[in-house]
C-alpha cells in the first residue's frame, strides 16, 4: 500500500527496522487504487515499535524459543478472565493489496487447519486470543493479548515458521493494526469495503466462519475475539441490507445478465422471464452465466457446444434448470428459435457476423439480441446492421460494470457511517470490561464489611438462647440482602455509562467514594471501630 508522506515518516520514525503495510485501503475505481484508509480512528504506531525494533527480531528468528521458554498455555476460563484485565485487539496479515502472491501462497492455511494453527499461536502463552482469516485474497490473525511486545514477537515468529521467509521480506507484505485500528479493519473487510470488489458477499460469509470456527470447543477465540468477531458478521449484514453497496453487477457475466434483463422489452419487446435464452461455449463464463440467469428464475435454456462432457457437468451443476445439449451442428437452428443468445467460446474467429446470420436465414427482420461476452470476440459487429438483431460485446457491458461499481463507491459513505456504529458499539462493550475489576473489588470490601458486622452482631445474638440457628442465618441473608440493594445502583452506573470519558470518571469516582484503592486503610478503619 502507498501512504502519505507524513504517514510514511511517522511510521519511519517508530519503526527502528524494516518497513510495514497498512491495508484498509478504499476502492475508489473499476481498477484498484491505494489510497489512504478512511479510518474513524488515528493510526496507532505503538505496535509497530513493540514488533519491528532489533530486540523483537531477535525473538522472531529464533524458531524454538517458544518451545523452550514459553509459558504453560492458558486455560479457557483464564483466558475469560484475561478478557477483563485489559486485552487489547491486534490483527497482522497480509491481502492482494500489496503482499506478493508468492508470500500469499507461503501462509495460506486450509479452513480446515484454522483452529490448530490458531492453537499453536496461543500455545506459547504470550498470545491470549487468536482466530485466523485465509482466503484467496488475504490472510489475517486477529489475536488478544495484554503485552502488545510479546504477543506480536509470537506471532511473527510463527509467521516466520510457516513461511520459511526471513523476517525482512515478511515485513514488506504484512500489515500490523492494534486496538480501534484493528476493529475498524475488520468492520470493513466484512461489509466488503476492503475487497477488490466493493461489497462482495463472499467475504461475509468467510468471516462468519472465522467467528464459527473460533467458538469451537478447540476454537481459541476467547471472549474478546469471539465477540468482536460476531459484532463484523453482524455489521457485514447490516450494511448489505440497509445499503444498495452489493447491489447491481460488477463481473461481465453478472453484466450481461443485467444487461439482457433491461434491455429486452425494448430491443424484443418481450418481458425477459418469457425470452427463449442459449448460450454458445460451455467454459466457466458459462457456468457463471447460468448462475446468474438461475438467480432470475430461469428455468430453461439451450447450450450449444462442440462436444457433450462440459454441458453435462452444468447439468449436474443446476439440476432445477432444464438445460438442452446442442452440439455446434444445430447451432443455427438454436439461434433460429431463440430471442436472447450469449457466446462465451475460445474461439479466434467470428462465430456468427452479418453475413453468416444471412446466410442461415436469420436477416428477415425478427428479433434477436446477441450478448457476446468473450474475448476475442465471437460476434462479428456487423451483426447489428440487420434489422431487428441487437448486438453487445464486453465494451457495452464494461459500461455496466463501471456504472454500477461508481454506485456502489457512493454507497461507501452510507455504509462505512454503519460500519461505525458498530465499531463503536464493540469498542463501548470492550471498554465496559474495564469495569469488572472494579465492581469485582466493590463487592469484595462491602462484603468484608458485612462480615465483620456480621460477626460482631452474632457473637451478641449467639448469647441469647431464644435465637436459633434458623434465626441467625435470617439474619445473615438479611445483611447480604441489603448489601446487594446498596450495590446494585453503583454497579448498574457503571455497566451503563455511555461514552469512555463518563465511565473512566465514574470508576474513578467510586475509588475514591469506597477508597477501594486502600484495602489497608479500609481495614484500619475496620479494627477502630471494634
Amino acid at each position: 500500500m502507498k501512504y502519505s508522506t507524513a504517514l510514511l515518516a511517522a511510521i519511519t520514525a517508530t519503526a527502528t527496522s524494516g518497513t510495514c503495510a497498512f491495508q484498509s485501503a478504499a476502492i475508489t475505481s473499476s481498477k484498484r487504487t491505494t489510497t489512504t484508509p478512511p479510518s474513524i480512528y488515528p493510526t496507532n504506531t505503538a505496535l509497530l515499535a513493540a514488533t519491528l525494533n532489533d530486540s523483537s527480531t531477535q525473538q522472531v528468528s529464533s524458531p524454538t524459543a517458544a518451545a523452550t521458554g514459553g509459558k504453560r498455555k492458558k486455560t479457557k476460563a483464564e483466558r475469560l478472565e484475561l478478557a477483563s484485565k485489559g486485552l487489547q485487539v491486534h490483527v497482522i496479515g497480509l491481502s492482494i493489496h500489496h503482499a506478493q502472491v508468492e508470500v500469499r501462497e507461503k501462509l495460506a492455511i486450509p479452513e480446515s487447519e484454522w483452529n490448530e494453527q490458531s492453537a499453536l499461536i496461543t500455545s506459547t502463552g504470550q498470545v491470549e486470543e487468536a482466530a485466523i482469516l485465509s482466503t484467496c485474497n488475504r490472510f489475517e490473525i486477529y489475536f488478544a493479548a495484554s503485552d502488545p511486545h510479546e504477543a506480536n514477537a509470537r506471532v511473527m515468529e510463527f509467521l516466520q515458521e510457516r513461511s520459511g521467509l526471513p523476517v525482512s521480506v515478511l515485513r514488506r507484505n504484512i500489515f500490523m493494526l492494534e486496538g480501534d485500528d484493528a476493529v475498524w479493519h475488520l468492520m470493513r473487510v466484512a461489509g466488503g469495503l476492503d475487497s477488490l470488489v466493493v461489497g462482495e458477499g463472499q467475504i461475509l460469509s468467510q468471516v462468519r466462519q472465522c467467528h464459527l470456527h473460533s467458538i469451537e470447543e478447540d476454537g481459541c477465540g476467547g471472549k474478546v475475539l469471539s465477540r468482536l468477531l460476531n459484532n463484523a458478521v453482524a455489521a457485514g449484514k447490516r450494511v448489505r441490507s440497509e445499503t444498495a453497496i452489493s447491489k447491481g453487477s460488477v463481473s461481465i457475466s453478472s453484466a450481461a445478465v443485467e444487461l439482457s434483463e433491461h434491455m429486452c422489452m425494448k430491443d424484443l419487446n418481450l418481458p425477459f422471464s418469457e425470452a427463449r435464452l442459449a448460450v454458445v461455449g460451455a467454459g466457466t463464463m458459462t457456468r457463471l452465466l447460468i448462475t446468474h440467469l438461475a438467480s432470475r428464475g430461469l428455468e430453461r435454456i439451450a447450450i450449444v457446444n462442440r462436444s457433450m462432457p462440459r454441458p453435462m457437468e452444468l447439468q449436474e451443476q443446476f439440476p432445477d434448470v432444464d438445460i438442452e445439449i446442442v452440439l455446434e451442428d444445430g447451432l443455427w437452428d438454436v439461434v433460429g428459435r431463440s430471442d436472447i443468445v450469449y457466446t462465451a467460446t475460445s474461439s479466434p474467429d467470428y462465430v456468427i457476423d452479418k453475413a453468416l446470420l444471412e446466410e442461415h436465414g436469420q436477416d428477415g427482420g425478427r428479433p434477436l439480441m446477441l450478448v457476446d461476452i468473450a474475448v476475442p470476440r465471437n460476434i462479428g459487429s456487423d451483426s447489428g446492421e440487420l434489422d431487428g438483431v441487437k448486438a453487445y460485446n464486453v465494451d457495452d457491458l464494461k459500461a455496466v460494470v463501471a456504472k454500477n461499481t461508481a454506485m456502489r463507491q457512493r454507497e461507501m459513505i452510507e455504509a462505512e457511517t454503519l460500519l461505525r456504529e458498530e465499531a463503536d458499539s464493540f469498542i463501548g462493550w470492550r471498554e465496559s470490561l474495564s469495569a469488572i475489576p472494579t465492581i469485582n473489588q466493590l463487592q469484595e470490601r462491602a462484603n468484608m464489611f458485612r462480615t465483620e458486622e456480621l460477626k460482631k452482631c452474632t457473637r451478641k445474638l449467639s448469647q441469647n438462647d431464644n435465637f436459633t440457628d434458623r434465626e441467625l442465618e435470617a439474619v445473615e441473608r438479611l445483611s447480604r440482602g441489603i448489601v446487594n440493594k446498596m450495590l446494585h445502583g453503583p454497579m448498574s452506573h457503571l455497566r451503563k455509562a455511555e461514552s469512555v470519558e463518563k465511565k473512566q470518571a465514574a470508576l474513578s469516582e467510586l475509588s475514591s467514594m469506597f477508597r477501594l484503592d486502600d484495602e489497608q486503610g479500609a481495614r484500619g478503619r475496620g479494627r477502630r471501630r471494634r
